[in-house]
């Protein structure tokens, strides 16, 4: 009865050891792609300054002006007055019952709780 339940355990130790040695490599492996995952992750930001930075140095008001002068005749820009702008007073709104429509606190009920479902 013995040398069974040596071999058993034998047989155990080795299937613990095979399933420790592919977890140690998965887990390596799992490593190696977050690192990837980390550097691409890095490398999109700093793409992404990058792009910020030169949207904000195209979207110069100076540069802007200058373009929209040199483009004025094709463009047929208009520079831009005070006057230009509306007030908000001038604004019309629709009225609260227009927009949301009539507001009905009525509850409909289907069926009826009798006395040995009510929860309460």
């Amino acid at each position: 009865m013995r040398p069974v339940i040596y071999v058993l355990s034998f047989i155990a130790i080795l299937g613990l050891g095979f399933w420790a040695y592919r977890e140690h490599y998965d887990t390596r492996e799992a490593l190696r792609e977050v690192s990837a995952l980390n550097a691409e992750i890095g490398n999109l930001r700093e793409a992404l300054a990058l792009q910020r930075a030169e949207w904000a140095y195209l979207n110069r008001p100076d540069r802007l002006r200058e373009l929209s002068s040199a483009n004025f005749d094709r463009l047929g820009l208009m520079p831009l007055e005070p006057t230009q702008f509306g007030d908000a007073a001038n604004l019309s709104y629709p009225a609260v019952q227009e927009f949301f429509g009539t507001i009905d606190n009525s509850v409909m009920v289907q069926g009826q709780i009798t006395p040995e479902e009510d929860p309460l």
